[in-house]
This record gives structure tokens, C-alpha cells and sequence, in this order.
């Protein structure tokens, strides 16, 4: 490694130009940090700052370096700095960085998209991934004329009113807010179901027949840890709403030109009605996009009549990097690679887990994986919420400690990207097992 990794002290070492750094944007940013996922709250101590990353590495202010498995969350599929999406940057940099109408990079990263997603036909761009779900929500209902809306409990759609909802105490319930600001109005149409449970979803449209706009899922939950669909559900979802005129409705802000190409509904064989998309398709700029078939698409403005804007949405920096990143997962497609990488790193952790002695399970499909804290398995929520946090926290931190940047939360799936080599995997396995063994002991 070319920097060095953080001294050791853990739990919750604290860097001095990175606590400085953090004292000072508590000063004029809410708890110093502008999205939740990155304060540390999980975990406890405070975040490192970054100065910069490069390929598979990040670089914190107090000049240490990090195997990254976040990849700012998902988008860093090439890994950091890749030249291909660089170039397209500074080229479309040069032209100007906004202009409030049309250009030909928005119909050609389109027609990329239309390309690779078997269930689109047309797609429309926005900046990120809560406005692409709340814009496809509007359009489920205006399309079918229908209210309703059912949600895996544990999934996450970014911060829509209608879509942060908790749920109750019955296994399928009427979502209420699970945040201040939310009102009570805004969640009534939302019903809350677990996730994986097919049989709840099918009580559901028994209860509400002719009323549910769309199911609404991941197919794939990254969002409470790495949670694979069982055989056969995604194929009973699109099953039901079939029978009943509702739409399938896949957020696959992170599955999306992950799993594959195609996303997961490729690679589980699924055509879903409506499909969101984030994260890499801005190639690390903010960028996000809804797709369906003509006939849905053609309902919203101006074409039809169901409203939506935005003033920076197809901005040119965001299509020339989204576009770059779209372009070489075509041609030099990773997706082999990633795979066996990410089985050597599911693989490595598993051993050294089990070799501490420590209850748990390690859940993968694709570049996506989770090591669970309880010994499984993870099908929903509730199964996720058994695992043991604080263990987890304190995993967290030895890893930090030995220059592996994980995510910051057991609920959280760690991204490997086609920059990593199978020595990253290794020196991560390796210190999973020093980390595992020191952080099972006492507290």
C-alpha cells in the first residue's frame, strides 16, 4: 500500500485532522455530515474525511489509506477515477455544465439504458434516487387510476414521504410515519409487507382487490444488509400483479448494471413494469432514471398528462460519466471477474468467522455481499435485526484500523468493484480474521 493505514486504536479511533474536520461542519451542517449513512452512527466514533480516492482506495485527510467495499455507496462499479469516465467528463466540462435544454448525450445514454434493460423502452432522467422513486409512484398510480401501494418492510426507496413508513404490529399492516415531518395522510395508502413472505403479498391484493397501484421492492434488499429474493418469489410477484392489473415495480438504484448488464431482472429472468435506476448510471455523478414500456412512459409530461420536472435532470456532466460508466460494462464487461472476486472475498470471511467462533452468515449475489452477526438465515427484516449490532460496531472499527473501509452499518451491503485484485480480497480476508478475533473477545 502507498499510504499508511491508521494507527491502531480501536474502538473509535479518532484522527486529529479528521476530528477537526468533523467539529467543524457540526458547526454549519445538521450532526456534520450531509446524509445520514455516512455519520457513523452505527458504529460510534466519528467519521474519517476523505481527501481523495483512486481505484479501489480511499485516502482520508490524516493521510491514510483504505481498501474501499462502499464505493460511495454503489456507484464506483470501475472503482475510482476510472480514465474512460474521467475523459468524458473533462470533455463534456468543456462544452458547459448546464444548459436547460436538450442535448444528443441525453438520447444516447437512453438508448444505453433501452439497450441493456430488457424491460425499458423509454426513461427519463432525474438526480437521484428518492426523486426517480417518488416520480415512478406517481406514475403506478396515474397509470392504473389505483391508490395503494405495497412495500417490503426493510427496503429502502430513498426519503419519499409516502415511502418512510414502519410498520405496525400485524405481519401485513397499514405503514405509519417512522419520521417527524411525515404525516399520517401520506403513508394511509402504503401497506407494509415482509419481505421474501409471498403469501402476505397475496393477502394483501385478497383484502384490497382492484386497489394496489404496484408492489414495490428491491429485488434484491441492499438496504438491511445484503438479502437475496427466495426461489420462486420474484416469479409469484409477477404472478399476482399480473392477475390483478397492478405493476411490478423494481427499485434497482443498486442492483442496477450490477448483478449484470441488465440489472437483476436479467440476471433472475423478471420483467418488472416499472424499474428505477441510480447510482452507477451517473457513473459517480448524481444521476438517477425511471424506465418502463412505451405505454407507461408515454403517461408522463409532456407527452401525457402525470406530472414531472427538473431543472438538472440529463445535467451534461452526469450523462457523460453515466454514459462512459454504460459504455465499458459493455464493451469490457467485468461482470466474471467481479463475481469470482466477490466469492473469494464471501468465502474468505465465512472461514474466518467460523474459525473465531463467531455466529454468523455471509449472504452475496454478485458484487453484493453481507456478513450477518447471528447464524442465519437472512430473509427479511426481521430476521436481519437479530444479528448483533454491537459486535458488529466494534468489527467495524478494527477493520478501519487495518485499512478496510467497510460500510458503517450491519444493514449496509459492501460493493466490490472491478478495481479490486485478489490481493485486496486477501489482505481483506486476512484482517477479517485478526479483526474477528479481537473484536469476539470482551467489549
Amino acid at each position: 500500500m502507498n499510504a499508511t493505514t491508521p494507527a491502531r486504536s480501536v474502538p473509535g479511533y479518532c484522527l486529529p485532522h479528521s476530528h477537526a474536520a468533523f467539529l467543524r461542519a457540526n458547526r454549519s451542517i445538521p450532526g456534520g455530515v450531509n446524509s445520514p449513512a455516512r455519520a457513523f452512527g452505527a458504529v460510534g466514533g466519528e467519521p474519517p474525511f476523505m481527501a481523495r480516492a483512486e481505484g479501489q482506495f480511499l485516502y482520508d485527510i490524516d493521510g491514510h489509506q483504505y481498501i474501499d467495499y462502499i464505493g460511495s455507496w454503489g456507484p464506483m462499479i470501475l472503482g475510482h477515477g476510472h480514465q474512460r469516465v474521467k475523459r468524458a467528463i473533462a470533455e463534456a466540462l468543456e462544452t458547459g455544465t448546464s444548459f436547460g435544454a436538450p442535448t444528443e448525450r441525453e438520447s444516447e445514454i437512453a438508448e444505453a439504458v433501452i439497450e441493456a434493460v430488457p424491460s425499458i423502452e423509454k426513461v427519463r432522467f432525474v438526480s437521484s434516487g428518492t426523486e426517480a422513486a417518488m416520480s415512478a409512484v406517481r406514475v403506478a398510480r396515474g397509470v392504473t387510476g389505483r391508490a395503494k401501494i405495497i412495500k417490503m418492510t426493510g427496503h429502502y426507496h430513498g426519503h419519499v414521504d409516502s415511502l418512510l413508513v414502519q410498520a405496525g404490529s400485524a405481519a401485513t399492516t397499514l405503514g405509519t410515519p417512522n419520521s417527524p415531518g411525515v404525516t399520517p395522510g401520506s403513508v394511509a395508502d402504503t401497506i407494509l409487507v415482509p419481505f421474501n413472505d409471498a403469501k402476505a403479498v397475496a393477502d394483501v391484493f385478497a383484502a384490497y382487490p382492484g386497489q394496489v397501484a404496484a408492489v414495490l421492492l428491491e429485488p434484491v434488499a441492499g438496504n438491511m444488509g445484503l438479502v437475496p429474493p427466495r426461489p420462486g418469489y420474484l416469479e409469484a410477484l409477477r404472478k399476482m400483479t399480473e392477475t390483478d392489473g397492478a405493476m411490478l415495480f423494481f427499485d434497482e438504484v443498486m442492483t442496477g448494471f450490477r448483478l449484470a448488464l441488465g440489472g437483476a431482472q436479467e440476471r433472475f429472468g423478471i420483467r418488472p413494469d416499472v424499474t428505477c435506476l441510480g447510482k452507477i448510471i451517473g457513473g459517480g455523478l448524481p444521476a438517477a432514471a425511471y424506465g418502463a414500456s412505451r405505454g407507461i412512459m408515454d403517461f408522463v409530461s409532456p407527452a401525457g398528462p402525470i406530472y414531472q420536472a427538473g431543472t438538472l435532470s440529463g445535467n451534461p456532466l452526469a450523462m457523460a460519466a453515466g454514459l462512459a460508466t454504460l459504455r465499458e460494462l459493455r464493451d469490457r464487461s467485468p461482470y466474471d471477474r467481479l463475481e469470482a472476486l466477490s466469492a473469494r472475498l464471501a468465502e474468505g470471511l465465512d472461514r474466518a468467522a467460523k474459525d473465531a467462533g463467531v455466529p454468523h452468515v455471509v449472504q452475496r449475489v454478485g458484487s453484493m455481499l453481507t456478513l450477518f452477526f447471528h447464524d442465519g438465515p437472512v430473509e427479511n427484516y426481521e430476521d436481519a435485526k437479530r444479528s448483533d449490532t454491537k459486535l458488529f460496531g466494534r468489527f467495524f472499527w478494527e477493520m478501519l484500523a487495518r485499512g478496510v473501509y467497510l460500510p458503517c452499518s450491519q444493514f449496509e451491503a459492501a460493493f466490490v468493484s472491478a478495481a479490486h485484485t485478489e490481493a485486496d480480497v486477501d489482505h481483506t480476508i486476512e484482517a477479517a480474521s485478526e479483526a474477528l478475533r479481537a473484536s469476539a473477545g470482551p467489549p
